[in-house]
């Protein structure tokens, strides 16, 4: 493995346990075991190293997205398990999830700015498949972005915030009747 890829995985786990505000290039260069100017060879501040952090946790998200889509499966089916497993990734990917309670918590500007990036490159992603989908006449045509941004916040409100508010977390079996019956139902051909 090469510095660089040393650096990004000590980082990484800096930001991971400490989050973005606690974690210092002294933190990173100790769990590296490099020298501080070692890591300013490289990036050139932290925020330059927490971005390069933050695009490859992007870049694994939408491969584990990509991971459960079933070639020929019809688009609902899907969405529906890509929507899925990017908020499963959100909750179980260590260092999402310390940004996610930064944000909270501190509402850190770095933090905010990365995770609407994130948000962002989510609706993107989505945005792409309803083109694709679109485009094989499995859709009808619509505004993509506005599509792909209110299925991406339908499943956030119903799988990772609905628990929060109400005495239980809704079973996927129930969410997918529920975007079949209304979203879907309007969007399929």
């Amino acid at each position: 493995m090469d510095r660089r890829q040393e650096i990004l995985e000590a980082a990484a786990k800096s930001f991971s346990l400490f989050g973005y505000k606690a974690t210092t290039m002294d933190q990173v260069a100790k769990i590296a075991n490099v020298g501080k100017g070692t890591i300013y060879t490289f990036f050139a501040n932290k925020e330059e190293l927490f971005n390069a952090i933050v695009v490859k946790m992007i870049h694994e998200m939408r491969a584990e997205a990509d991971s459960v889509s079933v070639e020929g499966a019809p688009f609902e089916q899907n969405a529906h398990a890509r929507l899925m497993r990017m908020l499963k990734f959100r909750e179980t990917h260590q260092l999402y999830a310390m940004l996610v309670d930064e944000e909270k918590e501190l509402r850190t500007p770095a933090v905010i700015e990365v995770l609407e990036t994130i948000e962002k490159e989510i609706v993107s992603y989505i945005k792409t498949k309803i083109e694709k989908a679109v485009a094989k006449g499995e859709l009808k045509p619509c505004d993509s972005e506005l599509v792909a941004y209110l299925l991406f916040k339908a499943y956030m409100a119903l799988v990772a915030d609905w628990g929060k508010t109400h005495d239980a977390e809704l079973e996927e079996q129930r969410i997918v009747a529920l975007l079949s019956g209304t979203i879907f139902k309007s969007l399929l051909v």
